[in-house]
C-alpha cells in the first residue's frame, strides 16, 4: 500500500499527486530533496526517512522527479516497475505541455495513476508466485569480472618461475632419446648405457682434473651501526634535552620563528593544489586538413573514451556504461574509496539518463561538467561554519566555545590542535588546552611544548596568558578531566577550549565508549574528527564507525556526532585528492582546516575547485 506518490519539478513545482493516509510527508520529501537530489546523491533511488521509505526517478528531459513513499516495514516488489511505467505514462500524456512550460495546468491523472497501480499490483502478486530460479551467468558476479583482471602481468611469470624449482643436476642432464627397436622393444644394453653416464655425470668423472688451488672466502663481517645523516652525536644531547623545564628565551630560539606572528589575523587562506591546467582541458577530437580532405585527430587522455557515444539522441544508461567504467577507475586511482567511487558514477548516470545531446563533443562536456559539478556540490559545506564568529557569541553568553579533535592513532591531532589554538590566538581568543590523552606517553609533554611556544610568540596581555594547559597527568578518566578543564576556563573567562582525546582505533569498543561518554557528559560545540589525506577506503572505514560508535554508546536520543573534519598531511599526496572526497560523502559535513605541513601557519581551509580541479586531472 502506498502511502504517497507525487511528481513535482526541480524547480519545487508540484504537478499532481496522491495520498491514502492524513500522515503529513512535507519533512520526510524535504529530506530527500536536501540530503540526496541537492547533494548529487542520486545514485540509489532509495531513501530512508524515520519510518518511511521513499523511492524516487528523475526524469532529465523535463526537469521532473516521481517519488512514491511507503512503510518501511512493508516489502513492495513492484515499486520500481510501478515508478517506471507511471513515469512513461505521464510523460506521454503531456509531453506537450511539459515541453512548453506549461507546469500550471490541470493535470487529470487520476484515473491513469488507480489503473497503473492495479496493474502493478497485480503483477507483484503473480510474480510472488513464481519459484524463484538460480541465477544466470550473466547475473552473477563472474559476469562483471573486467577485462584488466584477466590480464597477465609481468611480475606473475617471475612468481611462477619461482615456485617451479629445477634441480641443478637435472638441468645438467642431457635427456637423450630412448632407442626403440622396431617391434616396440628397447634394447637392454642401450638403457644400461644411459644408466652409466647419467652417473657418471652425476658423481663426476675420474678423468677431470680439480683444481687444488680454492678462492678464499671472505670473512663474515659483523653487524654494523647504521650512520645517519642528521643523527648527531653525544655532544649534541644537552641541547636536544627536553624533559627539564628551560627559560623562554631559549624556546624562542631553538623552537619559535617570531616572523610567523601576525600571518594568520582573519579567516585562514584557501587551499592551493599544485596541477597542470592544460591536463585539466579535455582533449577533443580536433579537424585538420590534409590533403583537402577533413580529418579527425585521435584524442588522449581520460576523456577520450566518449568516442563510442553517439549524439542526436537520449543519453541511456547503455551507452555510458564503458565511459563511466574508465571514471570510476581514475577515481580510485586519486585515491576515492571504491565504494564512493562507484556511487558517484551512479549519481552522474542518473543525473545525465535521458539527455537529449548534439554532438559528440556536447556529450564530453557535459558528462566533464556534470561530474565536476556533482564533486564541487559535495565538498561544499551544507551549513554555516564560523568558528570565530560562534565563539565570539559564546564569550558573550559567559561560557566557553569547546572542540573536541577525536580520531585514529598517529594522524597528528595534537599537531593540529596547536595549529588551531595559534590561528585563535592570533584572532585575540585566549585558548586552554584540556590534556584528555591520558594513554600515549610524552602525550602532555608535547603538549605542554606546545604552550611554552605559543606563549613566547603571544607574550601574555594584563599579566594572563594566551595559552594555558590543564592536565592531570596519566591513566586519568578523560571525560572527567574534560569537565574540570571547562569549569576552570568558565571561572577564568577563558574564549575557547581544546580538547586533545587519545587516539584510538575504530573496532576499540571500550574507547569508542570513552569518547562517546565524554562527547555525552561534557557537550562540546564543535566535534572535529582528525584523519589523514594519505588513505583510500579505510577513511570510509574509519569515519562510519566513529560515526555509529557515537551514536550507539551516546544512550541518547540525539546523539551528538562528528560535525567536521580536520584533513591532515595534505602536502604529502600530491595530486590524489580523493580522501576529501571520500569523507564528506560518507559524512555530509565538510572539511573546515587542511594540515599542509609542521609550522604553525600550515593551517589552510578547503578550496573545493582546487581540489576538484586535481581529482579531475
Amino acid at each position: 500500500m502506498l502511502d504517497l506518490f507525487t511528481i513535482f519539478s526541480k524547480g519545487g513545482i508540484v504537478l499532481w499527486y496522491f495520498q491514502s493516509t492524513s500522515q503529513i510527508f512535507t519533512p520526510s520529501v524535504n529530506a530527500l530533496i536536501k540530503s540526496v537530489i541537492l547533494q548529487e546523491r542520486t545514485g540509489n533511488n532509495s531513501f530512508d526517512h524515520n519510518s518511511l521509505t521513499l523511492k524516487y526517478k528523475l526524469d532529465n528531459e523535463f526537469e521532473l522527479v516521481f517519488v512514491v513513499a511507503y512503510q518501511k516495514i512493508l516489502q513492495l516488489s513492484y515499486v520500481d516497475k510501478f515508478l517506471d511505467d507511471i513515469h512513461l505514462e505521464f510523460r506521454d500524456k503531456y509531453k506537450d505541455d511539459l515541453q512548453n512550460n506549461q507546469y500550471f495546468i490541470d493535470f487529470s491523472f487520476n484515473n491513469n495513476f488507480k489503473e497503473i497501480l492495479r496493474a502493478c499490483e497485480e503483477w507483484g502478486k503473480t510474480q510472488a508466485l513464481i519459484p524463484k530460479h538460480m541465477r544466470s551467468f550473466e547475473e552473477s558476479l563472474k559476469s562483471k569480472k573486467t577485462v584488466a583482471s584477466m590480464i597477465e602481468r609481468k611480475g606473475d611469470d617471475k612468481e611462477n618461475k619461482k615456485k617451479v624449482k629445477i634441480a641443478p643436476e637435472e638441468s645438467k642432464i642431457k635427456k637423450e632419446p630412448v632407442p626403440v627397436v622396431e617391434n616396440g622393444n628397447v634394447a637392454p644394453d642401450d638403457i644400461i648405457m644411459q644408466n652409466r653416464a647419467k652417473l657418471a655425470q652425476k658423481m663426476g668423472s675420474p678423468n677431470q682434473k680439480k683444481s687444488k688451488t680454492k678462492s678464499p672466502k671472505p670473512a663474515k663481517e659483523g653487524k654494523k651501526p647504521r650512520i645517519w645523516d642528521l643523527g648527531g652525536t653525544s655532544k649534541d644531547l644537552p641541547d636536544l634535552e627536553r624533559t627539564k623545564p628551560v627559560d623562554g628565551a631559549e624556546v624562542v630560539k631553538t623552537m619559535c620563528d617570531t616572523s610567523i606572528v601576525g600571518q594568520m589575523v582573519g579567516g585562514i587562506r584557501d587551499l592551493e593544489v599544485d596541477s597542470d591546467s592544460d591536463s585539466y582541458e579535455e582533449e577533443e577530437n580536433e579537424e585538420e586538413v590534409v590533403n583537402g580532405r577533413k580529418q579527425q585527430t585521435k584524442s588522449s587522455g581520460v576523456f577520450s573514451f566518449f568516442k563510442g557515444l553517439v549524439g542526436s539522441k537520449n543519453l541511456s544508461q547503455k551507452d555510458m556504461e564503458p565511459v563511466l567504467e574508465k571514471l570510476k577507475d581514475h577515481l580510485i586511482t586519486k585515491n576515492v574509496a571504491s565504494d564512493i567511487a562507484n556511487k558517484l558514477c551512479n549519481s552522474v548516470a542518473a543525473k545525465l539518463e535521458g539527455k537529449v545531446l548534439g554532438t559528440f563533443d556536447s556529450v564530453a562536456r557535459i558528462v566533464k561538467s556534470t561530474m565536476t559539478e556533482s564533486l564541487v556540490q559535495i565538498l561544499s559545506p551544507t551549513r554555516r561554519v564560523d568558528i570565530l564568529r560562534d565563539a565570539l557569541e559564546a564569550k558573550k553568553a559567559g561560557r566557553p566555545f569547546v572542540m573536541v579533535f577525536c580520531g585514529v592513532n598517529g594522524v597528528g591531532k595534537s599537531t593540529n590542535l596547536a595549529k588551531i589554538c595559534f590561528w585563535l590566538i592570533e584572532n585575540k581568543l585566549r585558548v586552554m588546552i584540556a590534556a584528555c590523552d591520558t594513554f600515549r606517553a610524552g602525550a602532555v609533554e608535547q603538549l605542554r611544548t606546545h604552550v611554552v611556544s605559543l606563549n613566547n610568540l603571544h607574550p601574555p596581555v594584563n599579566s594572563m596568558p594566551q595559552v594555558q594547559l590543564y592536565e592531570k597527568g596519566y591513566k586519568k578518566d578523560g571525560a572527567s578531566l574534560a569537565k574540570e578543564a571547562i569549569g576552570k576556563a568558565r571561572e577564568q573567562k577563558v574564549d575557547v577550549v581544546l580538547v586533545d582525546t587519545a587516539g584510538r582505533m575504530q573496532d576499540n569498543e571500550p574507547l569508542m565508549r570513552e569518547l562517546a561518554k565524554l562527547i555525552k557528559v561534557n557537550e562540546p560545540d564543535l566535534v572535529l574528527f582528525v584523519g589523514e589525506a594519505l588513505v583510500g577506503n579505510e577513511a570510509v572505514d574509519q569515519l562510519a564507525k566513529f560515526n555509529q560508535s557515537l551514536a550507539d554508546f551516546s544512550e541518547s536520543t540525539k546523539p551528538h556526532l562528528i560535525d567536521g573534519i580536520v584533513l591532515t598531511k595534505f602536502d604529502t599526496i600530491d595530486d590524489k585528492v580523493g580522501a576529501a572526497i571520500s569523507m564528506t560523502y560518507m559524512t555530509g559535513q565538510p572539511i573546515l582546516f587542511v594540515g599542509t605541513g609542521q609550522t604553525y601557519t600550515d593551517l589552510k581551509s578547503l578550496n573545493s575547485k582546487a581540489v576538484v580541479h586535481a581529482l579531475m586531472k
